[in-house]
Formats: C-alpha cells, structure tokens, sequence
C-alpha cells in the first residue's frame, strides 16, 4: 500500500514546470524605443539610447536567464524605407533576418509617428507562426482614450496579435509582457551560459559607448557620418596592480571639416567625448580605464563596401 501522500507527490513531480527557452525579436521603425525595451527587460545598458533615430546600427542580443527559463532577446536596427546609402541597406538586412528565426515577436509601436506605412510588414507579420505581441509604446505619454483606439484598431489589422500597452522608459508592463512570454515560450534547453548577458564582446559596448556620446554631443550630420573602430583593447594593471583597460580607438568620419567639428576649438569637444566616454566605459567594466581617441577621414565610407565589410556590416 503507497505511504500517506504519494499520489500528491507524484502529481507535484509531474506538473513540476519545464525550462522554457526561446529567441525573441524587437522589430519596430526608427525611434520607436526598441534599445530602451530591451534594456529595461535584460536590467542591464545593452543598447545605447539617444533621442536621435537610427542610433542602433546592428544586431544585438541581450540574454536574461533564470532558473525557469531563458530568453535571447534581439534588438535591431530601425526599418529604414528609402536607404540612402549602403549602410542603411545592410541595417534594413538585419531587420529582415529577424523575420525568419524568432520563437516570438515584440513590435514596438510609437503612438506619435505620423502617417506610419506598416502595408508590407504587415502583410509578412500575417503569416508568422509563432506569437506575436503588438506593444504600444510610450503609455507614460498618452491618455487612456488614445490608447483604447490604439488597441483596438491594432487588434483589428491582426485579429491574431497580443496587444500590450507599455512604457519601455518607466518600465510599466514590462513585468507582464515577461510573464506572458514565459507562457507562450517553448520548452527548450539554455543555449547560452547562465552568467552570459549578451553575444557581443567588451570591445563592441566600448564602441557604442563612445559612439553614443557622440550622439548626445553632436548635431546634424555628425552622429550620421561617424563609426567608432576599437583598435586595441587589453586588460593589465598598473605598477601598483591594479586592473586598467587599455583602449585605442578611432572615430571614422567622411570629410576634414566633420574632423574639425568633432575636434572642437583647440580639441576642447573631442576632450568632452572622450572624458564621458571613459567615465561611462569605467561603470560598464568595472574597472580603470586608458582611453585614447583619435580621428580619422575615409570619404564615402557609407557607401564603401569593402569598409562595411570590415566594419562589420556584411
């Protein structure tokens, strides 16, 4: 005769949950708030942010794990519609590789964009078999009338969706869409190590860090026309031991007189850069940072295919 309480032991064992794993894509159009979403929900700085679009130039994936399950969360560049040069080419290939190996979908929707044309991603969104959450971004910023419209205009072009309002900025939501995609996910093995919050190496953050503050620093074309390249980056300490990063790097810019500009009278804007890049990079590490920064003129490097490829682009 079973002991006293088998059968409920067996029934916790059996219902006892399953790890769930699954690759989830960001998709949106420009300066819809995609970084800041995987940021809040990965809790840590894995995209950089500024109100300027197309910040975000290539692929990156933030990975949040769990004992119950692990998400490999993508966020990609902007959707732009008339590239204008190469480079915005090989972004728009980025956006479009998402479509083909997700296990679900976040799409991210600016409720101020004007006039948006979402004919063709919708057309594709349509025939996807795996779920598909509609996030109306920026509720901090709307009243809640303009956010029911929202809804149910979104539900209505696809009947299929998941519908969520969200503030990526305050985090609102962000618990709710976790616990939703936690449902929906399959079960799956983890495909990255636990302590593993990304794909990309040290080197890559250094250089959106910089290039982040030229965003924040410069107007016009300057964030535009500008790549930042990691020449060197070793990790040593000092004559007393302690630990220091060493970096070299380089701005990569079209003409001498966007050279000038970032240099700033008597180098006093590229001093500014450098000093709020180094003290950023100093918060990510964990450590001291040398950094020194340079510049450098390729004409036309946008459109350079060769210069993509090295930049990583192809």
């Amino acid at each position: 005769m079973p002991a006293e309480g088998s059968d409920k032991n067996s029934m916790s064992t059996n219902e006892e949950a399953k790890f769930k794993s699954g690759f989830i894509n960001i998709i949106g159009k420009p300066n819809a708030g995609k970084s800041t979403l995987m940021n809040a929900l990965i809790g840590e700085r894995m995209s950089i942010i500024s109100p300027k679009p197309q910040t975000t130039r290539h692929r990156i994936m933030g990975i949040l794990t769990n004992e119950r399950f692990q998400m490999v969360f993508s966020d990609t560049p902007g959707y732009v519609d008339e590239p204008s040069y190469r480079m915005h080419e090989a972004m728009n290939k980025y956006v479009l590789s998402t479509l083909e190996d997700a296990d679900a979908f976040l799409w991210l929707i600016n409720p101020f964009e004007k006039s948006p044309d979402y004919a063709a991603l919708l057309e594709t969104l349509s025939n996807i078999e795996v779920p598909l959450f509609i996030l109306i971004n920026k509720t901090d910023q709307i009243n809640e009338e303009v956010l029911n419209e929202m809804k149910a205009e979104w539900s209505e072009l696809l009947p299929g969706a998941i519908v969520l309002p969200i503030s990526a900025l305050t985090k609102n939501g962000c618990e709710a869409l976790l616990l939703k995609l936690e449902e929906l996910l399959p079960e799956g093995p983890m495909y990255f190590p636990e302590d593993q919050i990304s794909d990309r190496l040290d080197r890559f953050f250094i250089s959106e860090i910089i290039r982040e503050k030229i965003f924040h620093q410069y107007q016009d074309e300057i964030p535009y026309t500008s790549e930042v390249v990691i020449e060197e980056y070793k990790e040593t300490t000092t004559n007393l031991g302690v630990p220091i990063a060493r970096i070299r790097a380089y701005i990569l810019v079209e003409r001498e007189t966007q050279k000038g500009i970032l240099l700033g009278k008597a180098g006093a804007a590229m001093k500014k850069t450098a000093t709020a890049a180094r003290i950023s990079a100093e918060e990510f590490l964990g450590t001291k940072v040398y950094l020194e920064i340079t510049i450098k003129v390729v004409p036309k490097w946008r459109d350079d295919e060769r210069m993509l490829k090295r930049l990583g682009y192809e």
